[in-house]
């Protein structure tokens, strides 16, 4: 593909290779995952069966952005079928998490960090589905790499190290079973260190064994193992164990002690489940998300403002073009607040011709600070509290960063999670030291010879999500900390519905063939980091590497989804590689500015397929160091 003139040139060389075969090709955001997925693959694996052992490794390797009490959401095309397929991975809040007993608490937001903030685990759930219905391996194969990864041990991450510093006296003084978990000795791990989880090991080969009475080697089998598997997560020891542990308060991320609400009986009534994407067409292109439950429709929706502008607008890499970007998301996510939850969202009328012309007119010439859902047939929820800074029992609370970018929400900084306090933040996660952390998570996406093709972001349940559950080696994940305790909002705390997650990965398909999965991490970033793969990749025609490479920015002009759910107004952030004179430029039109270094947003990772000549492709984020793609 040719690159389009009405763009900024890209750069001649890249950090990394695009890589092109034809067999099969994995990304991830760490290389161990990566390394798994393309084994899956080279031994016959389908892309299925590469992306659920590539996820439950990354369980392992990166516990501090994902973790089995999480959530995940996935989207993914079969070789045979290529209607485009969510998978669900997201639970609902518990039976008894209603706003009343939060504030009979003395709490007025969702904590974020403690398991008043679980949402019922729909990680490993999800993956076993997936499995079951789209996989060919046996389970005990699929787990192997984990279950090996975390009784032998492997060679922990200095990010990993360094969020287990940042937490380390919650730990110790609070949380005593995550210091024994993560504290070998009472000291924090070197990097390097080669670390081990075998009470999760055995949780697996637990499961695994729950299917060992099921005979035969016929996929009715196999299946029913995985069955099997589903039920000792959701109704066995597992559950029994979270039930127990939970009922013991223990330190939140609002300074006070709690016990959590979920029960055994919330996860016994919880199975993941699959439905069709929602879509949206531009530049000849179809676009598939999650549906409104996750923010990934806004998405959409800023797409459908940007289809009929001129190419010139939709380059990121000018003030025009940031500009105008930067516009259409505020609406975007403006609507994302009005409307988006589990509940019935009117996505047809959102994305309607009629109604996107409508929003495209207030993209104006200068920078708004204001937030301006709009107005369609239904009515929106009441609008949640718009807070830029949060002062609960009156003092300051540290750190309202934004996700990735130290001091981007607020006025108070967070120090990243990293080796040291100066160091430059790569697009990691800001964790406190109260374990509240705003940012996540993990991504995998696989694609194999057949062109089976999926993109998964696994989430929640990091190790300082909340204190570690000593038989089962993992936490419970914060989901719930994305719902409001104010009546009416579109995301109310409500037992039985989804939280609404910013877990948001994409395929993208052309001529009704699936061409690319991709996806990142980053909270609400992560689709509006997508959003500048797609632009540059479909109008100005770049490679997949050049797109991922390109500086970065976002908009922190709306509610953030994590606590403590504060927002900048007009707020900004880019890469300072953008370069003085665009940046200076967007500041003269009224945007706030944040500068968050040279290599500091987006973790984009992605894989490729050209359905006419059957060749593969994939890229990887270089930022941090950890992210990798992998295939031949």
């Amino acid at each position: 593909m040719s690159t389009n003139p009405a763009f900024t040139a890209p750069p001649t060389e890249t950090t990394r290779p695009d890589l092109q075969g034809t067999f099969g090709m994995a990304a991830s955001t760490h290389w161990i995952a990566t390394a798994t997925a393309q084994s899956v693959l080279e031994r016959g694996g389908n892309a299925f069966d590469a992306a659920v052992a590539g996820a439950f490794v990354l369980h392992v390797v990166e516990p501090h952005l994902n973790g089995p009490g999480g959530d995940m959401t996935a989207v993914y095309a079969t070789a045979e079928g290529k209607t485009p397929t969510v998978l669900v991975g997201q639970g609902p809040a518990p039976a008894g998490a209603t706003p009343e007993h939060y504030r009979a608490e003395g709490l007025d937001l969702v904590p974020g960090s403690g398991a008043l903030a679980a949402a019922v685990p729909g990680a490993v759930d999800a993956w076993f589905l997936l499995l079951a219905e789209r996989g060919t391996w046996e389970l005990a194969d699929v787990l192997a790499p984990a279950v090996g990864y975390a009784r032998d041990g492997h060679p922990v991450a200095p990010r990993v190290v360094a969020t287990i510093a940042t937490v380390q006296d919650l730990f110790r003084e609070h949380w005593p079973s995550s210091a024994e978990r993560w504290l070998p000795g009472g000291s924090v791990p070197v990097p390097g260190t080669m670390v081990r989880n075998e009470a999760w090991a055995a949780v697996l080969e637990r499961l695994v064994q729950a299917g060992s009475g099921v005979d035969g080697d016929d996929g009715d089998a196999r299946v029913a193992r995985i069955e099997a598997a589903r039920t000792e997560w959701a109704e066995g020891s597992v559950a029994e164990a979270v039930d127990r542990f939970v009922r013991d308060p223990h330190r939140h991320a609002s300074g006070t002690d709690h016990a959590g609400v979920i029960r055994a009986s919330d996860m016994a009534a919880f199975r993941a489940t699959t439905e069709p994407a929602t879509t949206a067409e531009f530049r000849g292109h179809t676009i598939a998300k999650t549906g409104p439950w996750g923010q990934g429709p806004a998405l959409l929706q800023t797409l459908r403002l940007l289809e009929p502008l001129d190419d010139e607008r939709l380059d990121p890499s000018t003030v025009l073009g940031a500009h105008t970007i930067a516009e259409a998301q505020k609406l975007a996510l403006a609507d994302r607040e009005a409307y988006y939850g589990d509940g019935d969202v009117p996505m047809d009328e959102l994305l309607s011709d009629a109604y996107s012309a409508e929003r495209r007119a207030l993209i104006g010439d200068r920078a708004s600070h204001e937030l301006r859902p709009g107005t369609v047939s239904v009515p929106g929820g009441a609008l949640p509290p718009l807070r830029e800074s949060y002062t609960p029992r009156g003092g300051p609370v540290a750190g309202v960063g934004e996700p990735t970018v130290p001091g981007a929400r607020g006025q108070a900084v967070a120090a990243p999670a990293e080796d040291a306090p100066d160091h430059e933040d790569r697009g990691e996660p800001i964790v406190m030291e109260t374990g509240e952390t705003r940012g996540d998570t993990c991504h995998i996406d696989v694609v194999d010879r057949w062109g089976n093709i999926v993109s998964a972001t696994p989430s929640g349940g990091w190790l300082q999500s909340s204190p570690t559950i000593p038989e089962l080696g993992f936490c419970l994940g914060t989901r719930l900390q994305m719902t409001w305790l104010e009546e009416g909002t579109a995301t109310t705390l409500t037992p039985g519905a989804r939280p609404r997650t910013t877990l948001t990965p994409t395929l993208v398909l052309r001529d009704g063939e699936p061409v690319v999965a991709m996806g990142s991490p980053g909270g609400d970033q992560q689709d509006q980091w997508q959003l500048l793969y797609l632009l540059r990749t479909i109008v100005g025609g770049w490679s997949p590497q050049q797109a991922i490479d390109a500086p970065a920015l976002h908009t922190t002009s709306f509610p953030g989804s994590f606590w403590p759910r504060t927002w900048t107004p007009g707020g900004l952030v880019v890469e300072d590689r953008l370069g003085d004179d665009v940046i200076t430029g967007l500041e003269e039109l009224g945007h706030v500015v944040t500068r968050a270094g040279d290599w500091s947003l987006g973790r984009l990772s992605c894989v490729t397929r050209d359905p006419d000549t059957g060749v593969l492709g994939a890229a990887a984020n270089p930022r941090g160091a950890q992210g990798y793609a992998a295939g031949r």
